[in-house]
Formats: C-alpha cells, structure tokens, sequence
C-alpha cells in the first residue's frame, strides 16, 4: 500500500510536459499558454511538485526561470519518457504535405526572402498548397525558438548561439563578391585592390558577414572607406547603381541583385574566408515527420534553384 501511494504521488505525463515547458520557455506564463491553462494554475502544479522532489527546481533570474541542477536532471528524464510515450500511443506518425494545413515558422536572414524562400514558396504551392511558411529573423533568439518548437527551422551562414543539442547539414558554399555600377566612372573591367581601397564603400549589416569582412580587412591591415552603413541588403543594388560606391557581399545574394542588370559582379580582390551556408534543427524535432519534409525542401531548393557564384572557383584558391 505505502508503494501504491509513493506511486501516485509521482509527477504524471502532464507534469513532465509542463516541467519540459517551463525549461524550454524560461517562462511559467508561457508554460501556462502553451498547455492552455492559467498561470496560476500552473504555479500550482509547479509547487506541488518541489514539495514532491524537495527541490525549487526553477528559480526566478535575469533571464527567466533558470533552471537548478536537479531540475536538468529531471527534465531530461521527463523527456525521454514523453518520447517514449509518444512513440507507444501514436505508433508511426505521418505527415501529408498535400493536405497538411500546418504553419512552418523558419529563422532565415534578410536576404533569403529574394534568393531561397521564392524557390521553396514555388515548390510549396504546388506540392502543399494548404501550408503556411512564416519567415523569422535570425538572431540570438534562434536557438531558443529551434528548441522550444516556436521555430521549425533556421537557415543560413551566420546563425549565434547554435552549440551542442541541435542538429546541422551543410547545404553550400559561397564566396564573397563585389557589386558595382555599371556606369562607374573609373571602374572597368576589373576590381583591383588599389580600387578597392580608393572607392567609397556601402557595409551591408547581412547577418555577421559585415563583422566577418571586418576582421578580415583588420587582419590583413587592409583599409576600407564605408560612407554608408546599411541594416539590410534590399536597398543596397539601387544604391551602388546610381553612385559611385561599391559594396561586399556574399555571392548568393550580390547574383541576384545583379539580375536588374544595372550593377556588376567582380571577385572580392580581399582574400575572404568562404560562407559556409547551413540548415540547423533541434534534436527534439530530430524526428518529426513535418520537420523531416521541410529539411528536404530546404536542402533540395538550396541545392538546385540557388545559382553558384561566378568566381567561386577563383574565389576558393584564397581560403
């Protein structure tokens, strides 16, 4: 009987998602909306189980609820239990792109949104025309959104914060580039480095490639004359069009802004490393057959639509 009731008196799946919730979100508030319960109610919860494990298992930071050493313990136990669980009670899962109406949420940089997201928009419509793809930001909060299931996946070269528990694949690589104007009064039919140096320049905030372009320049003690500082790359291409300024990109994008045909590539005369581009996901979702078939759309429309660089071959003998 006195183990029938140290039995009973154990956290059900409930508090294990609750617990995994509270850990992920650093919040009992989100925990609380996630699971459709109040606030209160979950604190509730929450208190019943310290008194149960004799630990604050949480504890209010700067950062949220942080959790204590036990609660690491404990939640990941709680974890494989619910996989478990999951496994037992829905067998194989499925996913049906053609009917699905779910709404995938990706972490991808500004630049994404004219070179990669067209080309997975296309396949969607006609492969899953009931989805919805949600663009994020990436920031620091991409890991935090991977992990907690607020974002399904997260695109790019420069993505902060990815460390141990999340899973990556290689996609491509690409150089850095030039854009010029094709009017520009001293600049023919080469980019020299004496060019480089004399021109004025527009540095494009594209995720980390401006701090990478940065360091490089420092490290070779190459000076670089930036007259405009830009947040974004959609105005970059009118801008070198219609001066005299030059600016460093990473090739997927400067090619697709030279399609308006008004500004032209040129080999970075810098030697820069290459762009590493990279697709990363969350273990949780290692798994998931939604996941799963977003991860092969990525990878495919990244491998196949996105043209190469046209001087990846020269570029490549600098790194």
């Amino acid at each position: 009987m006195d183990g029938n009731q140290e039995i009973d008196n154990y956290p059900n799946v409930r508090d294990l998602k609750m617990l995994d919730l509270i850990y992920t979100t650093r919040s009992v508030s989100k925990a609380a909306e996630f699971m459709g319960q109040t606030q209160p109610t979950v604190s509730s919860w929450l208190k019943r189980i310290r008194e149960q494990l004799k630990d604050p298992l949480f504890v209010r930071t700067s950062g949220g609820m942080s959790p204590t050493p036990r609660a690491e313990i404990v939640v990941n136990k709680a974890r494989e239990i619910l996989e478990a669980m999951h496994q037992i009670t829905e067998g194989v899962p499925r996913f049906d792109a053609s009917t699905s109406t779910r709404v995938f949420r990706m972490c991808v940089p500004d630049a994404a949104q004219i070179t990669l997201l067209p080309a997975m928009l296309e396949y969607i419509r006609s492969a899953a025309p009931h989805l919805q793809l949600e663009a994020l930001p990436v920031d620091k909060q991409t890991p935090y959104l991977l992990e907690s299931g607020e974002a399904d996946l997260a695109f790019g070269g420069f993505v902060p914060g990815i460390e141990a528990g999340f899973y990556e694949q290689t996609l491509f690589e690409q150089d850095f580039v030039c854009l010029v104007s094709n009017v520009h009064p001293r600049i023919r039919d080469q980019l020299t480095l004496d060019d480089f140096q004399r021109e004025a320049h527009v540095a494009v905030g594209y995720g980390s490639a401006n701090t990478v372009i940065e360091t490089e320049l420092k490290r070779q003690k190459i000076e670089r004359r930036v007259m405009a500082s830009l947040q974004g790359v959609l105005g970059v291409s009118r801008i070198v069009s219609s001066t005299d300024m030059i600016t460093t990109l990473p090739g997927q994008i400067a090619v697709t802004l030279a399609r308006s045909g008004s500004v032209r590539l040129f080999p970075c005369p810098v030697t820069m490393p290459v762009i590493v581009v990279k697709q990363y996901w969350h273990s949780r979702f290692h798994r998931d057959p939604g996941n799963q078939w977003l991860r092969s759309v990525c990878t495919r429309q990244a491998r196949s639509s996105l043209e190469p660089t046209p001087f990846a071959r020269e570029s490549s003998a600098h790194t």
